[in-house]
């Protein structure tokens, strides 16, 4: 079960909102937009997607993590350890 299942809506949301911001940008770039204001278009998609995966990251704490520690075991460990690489990747994203 995913932890987002409850939230599902309000996830495709947001996604459908940062596609069209990637769309923004690929017609910024067609219709020869200023440099300056690309990237600026590209920080505001990247914020955006940094705010999801963080939303994310909540909700798998909250419930799939939450839920792995509370049973205890190896599950737990490993929820743990996936958590762990996750934020890594993140934050060096």
């Amino acid at each position: 079960m995913t932890s987002y299942l409850g939230d599902k809506d309000e996830v495709l949301r947001r996604l459908r909102r940062i596609e069209g911001q990637i769309r923004g940008l690929q017609r910024m770039v067609e219709n020869d937009s200023y440099c300056i204001a690309v990237l600026t278009q590209v920080a505001a998609a990247t914020r955006a997607l940094q705010a999801f995966a963080l939303h994310l990251m909540d909700a798998h704490l909250a419930h799939c993590v939450a839920s792995a520690v509370e049973h205890g075991g190896p599950q737990a460990e490993d929820k743990l350890r996936e958590v762990r690489e996750a934020m890594a990747r993140l934050v060096r994203s």
